[in-house]
């Protein structure tokens, strides 16, 4: 063992940990990378996964869990993932489209929480799923209001440098197309003491969210935000009911989830 604290219990926490940091790791893959039984890799695994410092992919495979949320300010605290699933429920039923919980990391979004459309056609994003910085309503929710800009993504984005200014002034973003034809999708920024923290999307067929998705839900996703939100935020520009002259400019955007 490289670093030793001299507590054995997390020092193989932390090999599992780091293991897991090199990408999406199976029991066998834990075993391998970590040096340990396979009992010993899957109870503390296990124990990481209820403590949410891990998580399972698709595949069934250990990945990074929400409370790390690498590349966010802050680890997210128990009080909003606790709530999120139920935010994220109510939401779902209330638009009837798939709704989900995203938080940077470096340059992708993981998604830490979702709540699937049950039936239907309907945009499925597991969690665990990491989706790119540089497209999607999300993507442009966590730039629009992170602390510092990021020019490199900027210039990578499908969407247009200015959008950023929208978001911020709405308090929602809106994008049709821009990570998968046909898709379309809503996000709104979630709030902390310390600023940004996550964002809350929905996403579906454009046949259902329209060309101007955020006239649709905008209401919807920023109230989700809210409840997600600290409350002992100040008033925010991003918290206030978007205004309805702003989504009218859906009409013309053409910018998924």
């Amino acid at each position: 063992m490289e670093h030793s604290s001299g507590v054995g219990v997390l020092d193989k926490a932390a090999l599992v940990l780091t293991a897991v940091e090199h990408g999406p790791a199976g029991l066998a893959d834990l075993v391998t990378r970590t040096g340990l039984t396979r009992a010993t890799a899957h109870r503390l695994a296990s124990a990481l996964e209820t403590h949410r410092l891990l998580a399972r992919d698709a595949a069934g495979r250990f990945v990074p869990g929400p409370r790390l949320a690498a590349g966010s300010p802050t680890a997210l605290p128990w009080e909003l993932l606790d709530a999120a699933g139920r935010v994220l429920t109510a939401l779902r039923d209330d638009t009837g489209e798939s709704t989900q919980l995203y938080v940077r990391r470096g340059p992708v979004r993981l998604c830490v929480a979702a709540a699937e459309r049950a039936t239907g056609l309907r945009d499925t994003v597991p969690v665990g799923a990491t989706l790119p910085m540089t497209a999607g309503s999300g993507a442009q929710v966590l730039l629009a209001f992170a602390a510092t800009a990021d020019p490199g993504l900027l210039t990578a984005a499908a969407f247009a440098p200015d959008v950023l200014e929208k978001v911020r002034r709405r308090g929602w973003a809106e994008s049709v197309g821009e990570r998968e034809p046909g898709l379309a999708s809503v996000s709104a920024p979630v709030f902390g003491p310390a600023g940004l923290v996550a964002a809350v999307s929905l996403s579906g067929p454009v046949e259902r969210l329209t060309r101007s998705p955020g006239r649709r839900h905008g209401p919807a996703i920023v109230a989700a935000a809210r409840r997600l939100s600290a409350p002992a935020d100040p008033p925010s520009p991003a918290q206030a009911p978007p205004d309805q002259r702003e989504a009218a400019e859906g009409n013309a955007a053409d910018h998924d989830g």
